[in-house]
């Protein structure tokens, strides 16, 4: 009994990720976090956390919503502490309220979040929030003082249980399990206390950027209080005690929150502009450099005379102007059912006095086009079409516009809409990958020529696209390039959690008698670089399910 007790009290004091509680209010600009991993390192294992994801299907790989969260993301990121790191922003389609940063500047965001929020500036508030949490390398400095607080504790542990059993009688067993019961309240409260330390650091970081980007300050505060009401709604209207929380969202966190963004608005002053639309209004913090006016002439580097200046809206700031359509299509392919969508909808229908608002009128338009029956195409296109006279720019309802007449027969008109819309939007993403969906869907030699020549220009920026690898795979196999579609397979394969799959994959590629030099030198090295991942899986037994199955 005694030497299991000791075994439980090593086992569980190395299990749990200790941390000290972190005292100071300013950034630890002097931490030795980033020695334990280099970025290279950390872009490893933050792609890899990705790919498995994507593998047992958490997340939401839509073009549309992930443009639109990749665009805040990145304007917020280039206005952070740190604007060379680089970040990888990702939806998922669990509805819960929550959103997280880790290793290599990847952060994700739940579609419950989106769907909780009012506007855009609650989002990008949360996002700035998680991108301090990678400039200060939180997780790092977390593992960090896991390693150098492990060792202290676990001795203390183990002497008090040493000094329990020495004292002998009845009750040695009762006082070896409160010495570790004691020692893991110890680890829980530290790791607890260092998690709110990092939480306030990354509010008032985070709240900065959000500044510098253009949004509403006030926006961090309003969804804290929105976030504190919907979990007190889970709750059965109980408050978990803040201490218990790793992510505090308290009366505290709202009131501090406020304070800050009422100092950043002093700080601030208000622009107001007549414009052809009505009047806009702006705050621009004097201190911060207009990015938009022209560089040069106080740079001492430059010629004296030369000017240099940035194209118009090269750095836009504030709202992206798409949170209503990206929400309702975020509310529609995150659904449990399309049963609990229809009612989910109606009841928005109810609880709205004026009924369902235009972006959510192109919801029930996307549901039931996504429906995949005739009827669905037919009852969406008009709806669709309507919505398009009211908002023609808008791209979202374009490329719904096109998906439908496309799926009701009308090629030439999708393919048409399509070919305008890439004129319009020639590096566009979403556009690329709609219009080549389309075509794979249309079937036919001559569509998947036009796709994969469409999305050629665009292969060498998406190595780390799966939706665009498997599109250009399948543009292929219809253009009947049969070595392309099976290398964008593999690719697919890799980037969607199965290492093992794509590794056999490339290896039947070079089985190929046709496979020319250039082809075959690229497969070569896609299996050097894909083996080590694949030895490492297997030494750890971590196996592909269908792959166990054959």
């Amino acid at each position: 009994m005694r030497n299991l007790l000791l075994a439980t009290a090593i086992t569980l004091a190395m299990a749990t990720p200790l941390s000290h509680a972190d005292e100071s209010k300013l950034p630890d600009i002097g931490s030795s976090a980033g020695e334990l991993l280099t970025p290279a390192r950390q872009a490893e294992y933050g792609g890899m956390m990705l790919r498995e994801l994507r593998n047992y299907g958490y997340l939401l790989d839509d073009p549309l919503v992930a443009d639109w969260l990749t665009t805040m993301g990145t304007r917020l990121g280039s206005n952070s502490a740190q604007p060379q790191q680089k970040y990888t922003f990702f939806m998922m389609k669990d509805r819960q309220i929550n959103a997280f940063a880790t290793l290599g500047g990847y952060i994700g965001m739940n579609a419950g979040l989106v769907l909780t929020a009012e506007r855009e500036d609650e989002v990008a508030a949360v996002l700035s929030h998680e991108i301090a949490h990678v400039t200060q390398q939180h997780v790092l400095r977390g593992v960090e003082r896991a390693q150098r607080d492990q060792i202290p504790i676990l001795l203390g542990m183990l002497a008090a249980v040493i000094a329990a059993q020495q004292a002998g009688g009845n009750s040695s067993g009762d006082a070896t399990m409160a010495a570790i019961t004691s020692g893991m309240g110890l680890m829980q409260q530290r790791q607890i206390n260092f998690t709110r330390s990092n939480e306030s650091e990354a509010d008032r970081l985070g709240i900065r950027t959000l500044a510098r980007s253009g949004y509403d300050v006030d926006a961090m505060a309003g969804f804290f209080e929105r976030m504190s009401a919907a979990m007190r709604g889970n709750e059965g209207g109980y408050s978990t005690p803040d201490f218990l929380r790793t992510h505090p969202v308290n009366i505290t966190r709202i009131s501090e929150a406020k304070a800050r963004a009422e100092q950043m608005k002093k700080d601030t002053v208000l622009l107001t502009t007549q414009t052809p639309t009505g009047v806009l209004q702006e705050r621009v913090n004097p201190s911060v450099p207009d990015t938009s006016s022209p560089l040069g002439g106080g740079n001492p580097l430059l010629p004296a005379g030369l000017q240099l200046s940035l194209p118009d809206n090269s750095l836009p700031r504030g709202a992206t102007g798409q949170f209503d359509w990206a929400r309702e299509r975020l509310r529609v392919l995150s659904a449990p059912t399309p049963s609990e969508l229809v009612r989910e909808y109606e009841g928005l229908k109810r609880s709205q006095k004026n009924g369902l608002t235009d972006a959510q009128r192109y919801g029930v338009a996307i549901a039931r086009l996504r429906d995949g029956g005739a009827g669905g195409v037919t009852q969406a296109l008009p709806e669709l079409l309507q919505l398009l006279q009211e908002y023609p720019g808008n791209l979202w309802i374009n490329l719904a516009v096109g998906e439908a007449e496309s799926r009701s027969g009308r090629h030439e008109d999708a393919n048409k809409r399509f070919d305008t819309l890439l004129k319009r939007l020639p590096q566009s993403r979403p556009v690329a990958l709609t219009y080549a969906q389309v075509l794979n869907e249309q079937g036919g030699v001559a569509a998947g020529q036009r796709a994969q020549a469409m999305l050629r220009p665009l292969l060498a920026r998406s190595s780390d696209d799966p939706v665009f690898q498997a599109t250009f795979a399948r543009a292929s196999e219809l253009a009947g390039d049969s070595t392309r579609a099976s290398e964008g397979y593999a690719e697919a394969a890799y980037l969607n959690g199965r290492p093992e799959q794509a590794l056999i994959q490339f290896q039947a590629l070079l089985k190929q008698p046709g496979l020319d030099y250039v082809s075959r030198a690229r497969v070569d090295a896609r299996i050097e670089s894909i083996m080590p991942t694949v030895l490492e899986m297997r030494r750890l037994g971590v196996q592909d399910p269908e792959m166990s199955r054959k």
